[in-house]
Parts: structure tokens; C-alpha cells; sequence
């Protein structure tokens, strides 16, 4: 069975093409600045070279036309026919409500999730035009629906809620929904089948660390509680994002700076977090070397950074009565060092006990904790998009 995955973003399509008997990558790639001078596809070949393919690619429908051209290319191609996809997957940012799990699209699906759309204006409205592409242009191809927020449907009540007019929730769906739910999901499934443990009876704390950041308490392979909330500018401190900040000081920053909602979303969600306070980059490697130079700002920005990191899972180990593995994933989670062992530092109390050496590996699947640490502590690489296959295999097999 073959899938081929979707994330469409409001300029860029990112692609898989999973062979799902293997559970292997046949093809890979992604499209950028869709709509904009200078648009191309950007495609890894078998043996990991990448190749630039250069086209005017005007909206979305275009660029999975040139997608799906490319895949059944005498020189690029890895399929003969159109007709090997069995089904198409598509990464999908806000559910709301309305979705616990994974689903097939159809249009009453595609309704519920048009619903979401002020809940992420940015996000929603993207993934929607790969559906529609998909659907003009292989229209008998089963197309199936994961949701970032849907493994986090299952927190309690007193965790998602704000504490806000009730009215304000049932009027506009003001409450925490959470996202990276695909990853979070992913790492708590496979380090347990890293470690050859069960789900059931474990307390897991997973650390999506990259440009954008979250945080997951799962129990018993359900989450409980998340760091992101009705959007995904919530909890962490993160590349351009502010995170947790006072909603007094977003009102006062309003009045003092004239700031309009555009404006001030504008500030906390691309002006803010690393970028803001070092004033170096929003990439964590800059930032690295600039702190290592000696740059106060960087140093500072470092340190808040990784405070966070290590304040929620000191405060999801309180909610969950403890913590038995701790999870890094995400790019700056599964390759810098230096941010794993910040985010552990003091957690000693809680039985954490990071090996330094062993802490030097980079994208790859290890445990990072001494054998005597209480708490294991380990890096698992995410895979969002073969969680995205995986589902829709199982969705179309019970179909």
C-alpha cells in the first residue's frame, strides 16, 4: 500500500510518499513560496542528494499537480502510475471540538473543520487547499484527515479550561486545544516500543523542542495536559513566539505602543521569544554561538529558554504524581545537547539523572540518562508523517 502525505502551509507543500508494507520513504520533498517570485520544488533523491526543480507555481492546486508530476517522472520518479497511491494523508492543524481522532474526509467532515477556521486562520485555510487539489485532480482517492489537536482531546476538563466567563467558552470554544498532538502522539507510542515497556501504567513527559515548542503529560498513553493552548502561541518561550506572558502586560504593551489585535499578534507571535529578547536570531544555533561569544542578550535568552523547558516538566511531573521517561524530540530536542542537559539541570530531586556522554548523540533514538537515573530520559526523533500514514492505513482498512 502506498500513501502519500501531505502538510500544506499558506506558501509551501511538504511531501512523503510512504510505502506502507515496508513503512519506507520512496520519495520526499516540499514546495516553496507558492504564489511568490522564485517558486520551487525542492526534492531528495534515493541517495540523499537534493535536487531544485524551478516552476511558476501560482496556488496550491498547481503545486500538487507538480507534485504528483514529479513522482511519476521518467528522471524523479518513484512510481509508474498515479494509480499506486492508495490514499492520501493530510496533516491538519485545528480540529477544535470536533475531532478526537483521525478520519476519512468527506464533506461533512470538511464543513466541521471550515468551522475551525478562526481558530487558526493562518493554518486551516492551508491545509484545506491540498484536500481540494487532491480532490480535483485524483478525485476516486481516499483522503483522510489527522488533526494536531486530537490526541489532546483527552484532558480533563480542569485542564483545558480557562478561567474565563464560562459563557466564553460555549459561545466562541475559548479553552486550551493544544498542538504537535501527531508528535507528541508518535514519541509516546515509540519509546515505549524503544524501551520495551507498555503504555499503560507509564507517565510520560514529551519535549517537542524546535522553533516551535510544546509540551505533553501523557498518562497511560493519553494526554492530560499541554503547554499550547487555543493557539499555538501558549506555554513555551520559542523562536518568535512570546509563550506564557501576562495578559495585563498585552494590554498595556496595546495602549503604550498603539498597537491594533493585528498588531500586537503580530508582535508575540514574529517579533517575540528568542528572536525578541536576544536580538540575534530565531534559530537556536546562532543563538548557541552567540552565547558562547559572550553576547549578554543571547545569554539571557539561553537561559529563559531553557528555564521554561525545565519549569513545565517539574510541573507536569506534579500533575501526573510523577514522571517515568522523559521524551526530547523535535529539531532542537533531538540535536542539541546543550538544551537537554539546561532542561534536566535541577531536576535531580525528581530522580533525573542525565549521562553526559551519552547526552553528545544527535537525531537519533537513545537513552540519555545515567542507568541509576529514577526517571528515564531518552531521544526519540519524531515522525509526524508516518503517524499520518500509519493512520491512514489503519482508516482505510477498517473501511
Amino acid at each position: 500500500m502506498k500513501i502519500l502525505v501531505l502538510n500544506c502551509g499558506s506558501s509551501s507543500i511538504k511531501y512523503k510518499l510512504f510505502d506502507m508494507d515496508s513503512k519506507s520513504v520512496i520519495a520526499q520533498g516540499g514546495i516553496e513560496k507558492i504564489g511568490l517570485p522564485g517558486s520551487f520544488l525542492k526534492l531528495t533523491l534515493p541517495g540523499g542528494e537534493k535536487k531544485i526543480l524551478e516552476k511558476n507555481i501560482p496556488e496550491h492546486t498547481v503545486g500538487v499537480e507538480f507534485i504528483l508530476q514529479t513522482l511519476t517522472s521518467a528522471e524523479y520518479g518513484a512510481i509508474k502510475s498515479l494509480n499506486e497511491i492508495n490514499a492520501v494523508g493530510h496533516r491538519m492543524v485545528h480540529g477544535g471540538e470536533k475531532f478526537s481522532e483521525s478520519v476519512l474526509l468527506d464533506k461533512e467532515v470538511l464543513e466541521a473543520f471550515t468551522a475551525c477556521n478562526d481558530l487558526a486562520p493562518l493554518h486551516n485555510p492551508a491545509n484545506l487547499k491540498g484536500v481540494h487539489a487532491i480532490d480535483a485532480i485524483l478525485p476516486d482517492v481516499p483522503q483522510i484527515g489527522v488533526f494536531d489537536t486530537a490526541f489532546h482531546q483527552t484532558m480533563p476538563d480542569y485542564a483545558y479550561m480557562y478561567a474565563v466567563p464560562y459563557e466564553l467558552y460555549q459561545k466562541y470554544g475559548v479553552r486550551r486545544y493544544g498542538f504537535h498532538g501527531t508528535s507528541h502522539r508518535y514519541v509516546s507510542q515509540r519509546v515505549c516500543g524503544f524501551l520495551g515497556v507498555k503504555l499503560e501504567g507509564k507517565r510520560i513527559i514529551t519535549c517537542h523542542i524546535g522553533n516551535g515548542g510544546s509540551i505533553s503529560a501523557i498518562k497511560d498513553g493519553k494526554c492530560v495536559d499541554t503547554s499550547m493552548g487555543l493557539t499555538p502561541l501558549e506555554g513555551l518561550m520559542m523562536g518568535t513566539r512570546s509563550g506564557d506572558i501576562d495578559a495585563g502586560a498585552v494590554t498595556y504593551i496595546m495602549e503604550k505602543e498603539n498597537l491594533t489585535p493585528a498588531g500586537v499578534s503580530d508582535l508575540l507571535n514574529k517579533k517575540s521569544g528568542v528572536m525578541g529578547v536576544s536580538g540575534v536570531s530565531s534559530d537556536m544555533r546562532e543563538l548557541e554561538a552567540a552565547s558562547k561569544a559572550g553576547n549578554p542578550r543571547a545569554v539571557l535568552a539561553e537561559k529563559m529558554y531553557f528555564y521554561r523547558i525545565r519549569k513545565y516538566i517539574g510541573a507536569y511531573a506534579a500533575a501526573m504524581g510523577g514522571v517515568d521517561i522523559i521524551v526530547f524530540t523535535g529539531g532542537v530536542g533531538e540535536n542539541q545537547a546543550s538544551c537537554r542537559a539546561a532542561a534536566c539541570e535541577g531536576l535531580e530531586f525528581m530522580g533525573v539523572k542525565l549521562d553526559a556522554e551519552k547526552n553528545k548523540v544527535r537525531g537519533e533514538e537513545a537513552i540519555i540518562s545515567t542507568e541509576d537515573s529514577k526517571v528515564t530520559v531518552t531521544v526519540i526523533p519524531t515522525d509526524e508523517e508516518l503517524m499520518i500514514a500509519s493512520d491512514a492505513m489503519d482508516i482505510l482498512q477498517k473501511k
